[in-house]
């Protein structure tokens, strides 16, 4: 485990270095009880529709999921809501890139947050960084009172943050519900390590989402962290059903064929959601 001193309520160091076997003891005998969470990503109804028969627990809904994900329409939305009876956390993220963001952007934000959390969203998907790489508090609180009473997850802009640790206590403190993250890497398999002292320090307080690269085989791998919640896309790729293709004409990011179609996988859901019950 990192040895480092965490900063958690006020008056209070959680030094990660000193979990001893009691600890580690309770941790386990919490697992026994810990609620199990699998979250799918989608970005269409037939991935939600699928998701769901597949056996997910809650839908993140986002649009554009080849690029990592943005904020979906509310059209989009309003259909899922139609096709599905699970729950749905929305991600709010106004464009690719990093999280920094501009006034205007902020602003898109919590238009957004106001706008799905009055459509009926089960909860918001958010992540406010700073240039420095650190959480940036003072928008991320005012977008927090715009989501409630919305269950609230900090997406993987914490994944760049400098100081997860920090990161983890200043969600917690402002009443975020969830930190999905890959452990600071690329994939959470790479990123196991410090998933499990995440998972640690955060007892009780929030919950720690492993996610990047999540399929059956990683979620049996990570039996041992105590960490039993999920995210996933089970994605394959579905051809396009045009007959007639213009070759010479391409509409987005070099590399990314406008004839192939991102889609869940409902095997691929089962299987996860059947090795996740038996941990």
């Amino acid at each position: 485990m990192n040895n480092k001193s965490v900063a958690w309520d006020a008056g209070e160091e959680y030094d990660i270095s000193r979990v001893n076997a009691a600890t580690l003891w309770c941790m386990e005998e919490r697992i026994m009880y810990k609620r199990k969470i699998l979250e799918v990503c989608v970005d269409s109804v037939e991935s939600a529709i699928a998701a769901q028969k597949g056996g997910a627990d809650r839908l993140e809904l986002c649009s554009n999921i080849v690029i990592g994900g943005t904020t979906p329409s509310l059209g989009l939305f309003g259909e899922v809501c139609q096709h599905t009876k699970i729950k749905i956390h929305v991600l709010l993220r106004p464009r690719f890139g990093d999280f920094c963001y501009t006034n205007h952007e902020f602003e898109i934000l919590l238009r957004e947050a106001e706008a799905f959390q009055k459509a009926g969203a089960d909860g918001l998907v958010i992540g406010i960084l700073t240039s420095k790489g650190d959480l940036d508090t003072r928008r991320m609180r005012q977008l927090v009172n715009v989501c409630k009473p919305c269950s609230i997850t900090l997406h993987r802009a914490f994944d760049i943050c400098r100081d997860p640790f920090a990161a983890l206590a200043e969600a917690a403190d402002m009443g975020i519900t969830t930190i999905l993250t890959s452990g600071q890497e690329a994939d959470c398999q790479k990123g196991k390590c410090l998933l499990k002292d995440l998972e640690v320090v955060a007892k009780d307080r929030i919950t720690i989402m492993a996610g990047g690269g999540v399929d059956a085989d990683v979620i049996r791998g990570f039996s041992d962290t105590g960490i039993r919640a999920f995210h996933m896309s089970g994605k394959v790729i579905r051809k396009s059903r045009m007959e007639y293709r213009n070759p010479q004409v391409h509409m987005g990011v070099p590399g990314l064929s406008e004839f192939e179609i991102y889609r869940t996988d409902e095997r691929k859901i089962k299987t996860a959601k059947m090795i996740l019950q038996d941990l």
